[in-house]
């Protein structure tokens, strides 16, 4: 059961913190519960005392502190509509001109969610004050402390707003998403490699292990590391991945190998199925080769009749073969060993060849007629060409160079 609730949370977890209204919706929360202790305060001994010994913190007027309270809620609430549909406006041209793919990492940015959870904070804070306002004839019975608090909230806000329509132009320029998708592939490329010396591990034979079937169609999106590495250790079992992670697999369909000291009964094979995660969804930090997916389809879709911008393309270009060239040198690390150095399971990556076929060969099909991308495509083929790699690897570069090459003198 507990596992059941686990493999359940883990595949809602990524939806939930990438939606634009997490972030929000916790520093609403938090407003909320600040709004109580201010005006907790506000109508404590202490704070009674301190307002009636300091005149500029005290307000005469309920109907004075109630106008304000409201007037910054109304403000505030244009502001946040007004804020969330530039949001909006721009998610959707980056769509309509780059790929749908790149929406996930633009939603996903932390500090639009920040402003956009200030905003919504402070018409919470304005909100509940208003509700607690009273019409009376003592001046230290009214929240001033809460009013000026809110007053101060609301300036902050007007800066963020500033800032907000600044950094909202700038997030979308499209060398400003490459260099996003970019550097998140790459941090993850690093986290999930080793140097090529340093990746010798003496695999297991799983000739007579049991394959266990997938239950229904889906995209497999990794497992439990530490959960199923726990459970090979108890039960000695060994397992082999039999897809790369951000496959489709139909159902039915063996997913992976157990190599175990007896044959496994159907609540064994349901306990491990359990720690293995189906679902939709291409987030780069579950997969590096989804930020290369992102990339060639910013690429192709610049290349588009429609957009027509060979330039952006040549920017995806450029980082591809940026990340081409740490992944010709570093290997996936694709086993992982328990505490006695044994392996315990092995899982499959997609290799050099195939990240090179799937994305450099699709931008040159699309755009060799384009003379900006073939020289470009030459140029950088060039370079990747001098990087150190196995030799497999190099011959595959060679071999796209010497045809690039050959279009491009046909060309002149």
């Amino acid at each position: 059961m507990t596992r059941k609730l686990g493999q359940i949370l883990r595949r809602y977890y990524h939806n939930v913190i990438t939606s634009i209204a997490f972030y929000p919706a916790i520093i609403a929360l938090a407003f909320l519960i600040v709004s109580y202790l201010v005006l907790t305060l506000d109508f404590s001994d202490y704070g009674k005392q301190l307002k009636s010994q300091l005149d500029f913190l005290s307000l005469k007027d309920a109907s004075t502190a109630r106008t304000i309270a409201a007037t910054i809620a109304g403000g505030i609430l244009s502001l946040t509509v007004f804020s969330f549909s530039m949001v909006m406006i721009l998610l959707n041209e980056a769509a309509t001109n780059m790929s749908n793919r790149v929406l996930g990492s633009m939603i996903g940015n932390r500090f639009q969610q920040y402003v956009l959870g200030f905003y919504i904070g402070t018409i919470v804070y304005a909100l509940f004050l208003l509700s607690t306002i009273r019409d009376i004839d003592s001046g230290i019975y009214v929240p001033a402390l809460s009013v000026y608090l809110l007053i101060l909230l609301t300036i902050v806000d007007i800066f963020l707003f500033i800032y907000f329509i600044h950094f909202i132009t700038q997030s979308v320029k499209f060398e400003t998403i490459i260099d996003r998708i970019h550097h998140q592939t790459r941090i993850q490329l690093k986290e999930k490699s080793t140097c090529q010396e340093n990746h010798q591990v003496t695999l297991p034979s799983f000739a007579s292990g049991h394959e266990l079937r997938t239950k229904e169609a889906g995209y497999f999106q990794g497992f439990n590391h530490e959960e199923l590495l726990e459970m090979c250790v108890e039960q000695n079992y060994k397992i082999a991945f039999l897809f790369p992670v951000g496959s489709y697999i139909l159902a039915q369909t063996p997913f992976l190998t157990i190599k175990a000291d007896r044959a496994l009964t159907e609540k064994e094979q349901e306990d491990v199925r359990i720690l293995v995660d189906f679902y939709r969804g291409e987030s780069v930090k579950d997969n590096p080769f989804y930020g290369f997916k992102q990339l060639v389809e910013v690429a192709l879709k610049a290349l588009s009749p429609g957009v027509n911008d060979p330039g952006t393309a040549v920017l995806s270009l450029h980082v591809l073969v940026d990340l081409l060239s740490f992944q010709l040198n570093n290997l996936a690390v694709n086993a992982i060993k328990d505490e006695e150095d044994q392996v315990r399971i092995v899982f499959k990556e997609i290799s050099f060849q195939e990240v090179f076929e799937r994305t450099l060969l699709p931008i040159w099909d699309y755009g060799q007629n384009d003379r900006i991308l073939r020289t470009e495509m030459k140029n950088i083929l060039e370079q990747l060409h001098h990087f150190p790699g196995r030799a497999e690897d190099k011959a595959l570069i060679s071999e796209m160079f010497y045809m690039v090459s050959e279009k491009v003198k046909k060309e002149l």
